[in-house]
């Protein structure tokens, strides 16, 4: 019951009691504290107290995951998830966008590193299969304390940016396997516009169609082997040999030489790189 004089008091009573209530949820919300924490937003010096008075242990070794989906993130994913990771494993399930969520699971004394890799799998195979929607999640190293958390957060966060711009077809993005593509992630763009005009002089091209982009990774990834390219893309070895020379009157590079496919490679990334920052 609240008791006033006029309609604006209440109002302002009923105002203040929601911001109590508010602050109070806050205060002893578990979710709530790791979010901080993963924001730098708690120092340093109070984490092992909070957590001891919410009964989280701070020295449990723990992993990150953040998991983003293209869609913001509703019930079935969050259903899908709690069943993936039961209450009384202490795994905490934190909203950090409406697209993105992070995972802080405990590591068992039984598990290995290895086994990390096969969690991350697993969490997207469970929401593609059971709430029919694609993820990508990236994870972090082992966490030996809960202070290491914002750390761990960066990392991840940047494993996911990292990942996919340059690595959009892969699912999973360890936070210490981004390759070529953390470098160019931190270069100024200045830098990059000097390498493309290094090697494509004023004749810098806007983009390459997918299908023609599709055949240059393959061709990539199966080490520049024309006949075993050309036999997983079901493509006659000479239509193959066309498409290449094709890029190579485009930007100067034979992709049939090592040199020069590392070369294209690496531009191709440092122009989806500029191509994306710019858009931003």
């Amino acid at each position: 019951d609240i008791t006033a004089d006029t309609q604006e008091e209440e109002a302002l009573a009923l105002t203040q009691i929601r911001c109590l209530c508010t602050a109070y949820k806050e205060k002893y919300s578990k979710n709530h504290f790791l979010q901080s924490l993963m924001t730098s937003e708690i120092p340093t010096y109070d984490v092992t107290e909070r957590a001891l008075r919410m009964h989280i242990d701070p020295e449990e070794h723990r992993i990150l995951f953040l998991v983003e989906t293209k869609t913001p993130l509703d019930e079935t994913v969050m259903e899908v998830l709690k069943n993936l990771f039961p209450a009384q494993r202490k795994v905490f399930l934190i909203p950090v966008t409406e697209c993105i969520l992070a995972i802080l699971r405990p590591i068992k004394p039984t598990e290995s590193k290895e086994e990390i890799p096969v969690i991350a799998h697993t969490i997207v195979g469970t929401l593609n299969t059971e709430a029919l929607i694609n993820v990508q999640v990236a994870y972090s190293g082992i966490l030996n304390h809960l202070q290491e958390l914002p750390g761990a957060f960066r990392d991840t966060s940047l494993a996911l940016q990292v990942g996919k711009l340059f690595y959009s077809e892969q699912t999973v993005f360890p936070y210490d396997h981004l390759g070529i593509g953390r470098l160019i992630y931190q270069l100024p763009t200045s830098v990059c516009d000097g390498f493309l005009k290094e090697i494509f002089g004023n004749s810098i091209p806007d983009s390459i169609d997918e299908e023609t982009a599709a055949t240059v990774d393959r061709f990539l990834q199966n080490n520049l082997n024309i006949a075993e390219t050309a036999r997983q893309l079901h493509m006659h070895r000479n239509t193959l040999i066309y498409r290449l020379e094709q890029v190579e009157k485009r930007t100067g590079l034979d992709l049939r030489k090592f040199e020069d496919a590392m070369t294209f490679k690496i531009a191709t990334m440092v122009m989806n790189y500029l191509k994306t920052e710019r858009n931003f």
